[in-house]
């Protein structure tokens, strides 16, 4: 039976295990922690937990000045308050310097659901992306998010790790490798190429079953690195397979699919379909109707699929 667990959640519990390994780890919140999680570093943790109240600017210049000082902080709030509201000092005060803070938002993507399109970040990729010095990490499950916030407090420099509200399933096991800037092929095909990340993943593992039941193999890869992007394997994939399909929780502007573009446009020009918000703005609703009425669903990739397959040189 499938496991189902947030990003969110998974990420609370792996920041309390780095906390009990090493002191210089603190947390910020922005009035939210029990919404982000770090609610539970806040309880074993008390002397590192630093509340900054609703004022994400400021918590991420508190977060620059703990970092100069030679701490790891992990600031976390909602993903449109930390990539929007807080965008000038995370560019400034923080990647300029290449300071060693960890950015970890939550409530990301659609599926934040009823709280509608004014918390519904879907261009957050697309902003921190666009900053120098900046890592962009988008989990795709539970295992990989806590693989990601542990690689995030070993290695230097700025991060930002895009984390989901609602439960989803935990697609890797114990022996599941993350790397930073590396791909991992999860199935292999020869008509097409399907790269995903974020809840998008399990949706392009599902449309690569579906697909196969019509006599068309998919690759289906993890992109859940999207700064660095593993230009390598793409462009690998892209050529032996002729076509790409990216999917994300994201607008097609700026983020994953924007990044598959670029590396293609420059290496092997293949057909390419984007799977993701069409430059919009979300709404309220429940979260899975909303997937379903943008398109973000397995059914969706297979389409988008079989559109980027047709269109290959015979």
């Amino acid at each position: 039976m499938t496991e189902y667990i947030a990003t969110r959640d998974a990420y609370g519990q792996e920041l309390l295990a780095l906390g009990a390994e090493n002191p210089r780890i603190v947390a910020l919140d922005a009035d939210l922690s029990g919404s982000t999680k770090t609610s539970l570093f806040a309880r074993a943790y008390p002397e590192r937990f630093f509340n900054m109240g609703i004022a994400e600017q400021d918590m991420m210049g508190f977060a620059a000045g703990l970092a100069a000082g030679g701490l790891i902080p992990f600031a976390s709030t909602f993903a449109v308050f930390a990539a929007g509201r807080a965008l000038e000092p995370i560019r400034n005060t923080i990647a300029y310097p290449r300071l060693n803070v960890k950015i970890a938002a939550s409530h990301a993507g659609l599926s934040v659901g009823e709280d509608g399109a004014s918390h519904q970040a879907l261009e957050d990729v697309a902003w921190l992306r666009a900053v120098p010095h900046m890592t962009v990490l988008v989990p795709a499950d539970a295992v990989e998010t806590r693989l990601a916030v542990r690689a995030a407090a070993t290695e230097p420099g700025p991060f930002y790790l895009r984390l989901g509200r609602p439960a989803t399933p935990v697609l890797f096991g114990p022996d599941y490798r993350f790397a930073v800037g590396r791909m991992n092929v999860l199935r292999e095909g020869r008509d097409l190429t399907i790269v995903a990340n974020g809840l998008m993943l399990a949706p392009a593992l599902r449309a690569a079953e579906i697909l196969a039941a019509e006599g068309l193999t998919a690759a289906v890869l993890n992109g859940s690195s999207v700064k660095p992007f593993d230009a390598e394997t793409l462009l690998h994939w892209a050529a032996r397979t002729g076509a790409v399909v990216t999917a994300e929780e994201h607008s097609i502007v700026g983020g994953l699919g924007s990044a598959a573009a670029e590396i293609l446009a420059e290496g092997c020009p293949v057909p390419l379909a984007r799977v993701g918000i069409r430059d919009s703005f979300g709404e309220s609703g429940e979260p899975e109707a909303l997937l379903a009425k943008y398109g973000l669903t397995a059914e969706g990739v297979a389409a988008a699929a079989r559109s980027a397959a047709a269109r290959k040189l015979k």
